[in-house]
């Protein structure tokens, strides 16, 4: 069994050497039991290197169908062409903003590499119960990743009540903030926002490279 904190870039073990026993707890406490996604899945918004982090999107915690959930915020692993529906909003508002043309896959891994951090408050739930393991733990963990990330000066990108739980770690600047992309909230403020143009404007304003968001 691969222990949690095997899993995270050896950049983000150094930068929360400090909270890596309660990763264990967390890690000790899920054991053998049936969760999401695959334990081998659960640190992969971890395993890039922090030291090109510039932009963290912030979801609340991963899909509660195995179809979905890949330990990256919003991210599907589908190739079926089945989005979520959230996903299906943060594309449509992607497409309008840039005038790009529509992904053709669920997986947005490429932003990754790009130092795109997708960062669910929660890393784990039970399949088919959202918000099942909020309070194991999880919450403490991702706040310090958060902190850590503020610290190198990162734009947090904070869509819904949830993510902006996280607001106080950063500057007014340095946050772009809406209601979050699902269906029960987008048509009141999530489309229309043009979050990637604010992104990039703030990345360029700072001497820092663009994000490149086709997929």
């Amino acid at each position: 069994m691969t222990r949690f904190r095997d899993q995270l870039h050896p950049g983000w073990r150094d930068l929360l050497e400090g909270s890596l026993d309660l990763l264990d707890q967390i890690d000790d406490r899920l054991g053998d039991a049936p969760f999401l996604p695959e334990r081998r899945d659960v640190m992969k918004s971890l395993s890039f290197d922090p030291a090109v982090a510039k932009v963290l999107i912030v979801g609340q915690d991963p899909y509660p169908n195995a179809d979905d959930a890949m330990g990256l915020a919003f991210s599907t692993g589908r190739c079926d062409g089945k989005l979520p529906d959230s996903l299906k909003n943060i594309y449509r508002e992607l497409v309008d903003d840039l005038g790009i043309s529509h992904p053709t896959t669920g997986d947005l891994s490429p932003w990754c590499q790009q130092g795109v951090v997708l960062l669910n408050r929660t890393l784990t739930c039970v399949e088919g119960e959202s918000n099942s393991h909020k309070d194991i733990g999880w919450k403490e963990f991702t706040d310090q990743v958060v902190s850590v990330l503020a610290a190198q000066g990162v734009v947090a990108i904070l869509w819904g009540a949830n993510a902006q739980e996280v607001e106080r770690f950063f500057s007014q600047s340095d946050c772009i903030t809406s209601v979050h992309p699902s269906p029960l909230s987008a048509y009141r403020g999530f489309f229309g926002s043009k979050p990637f143009t604010q992104v990039n404007q703030l990345l360029i304003s700072q001497g820092r490279e663009p994000i490149d968001w086709k997929l």
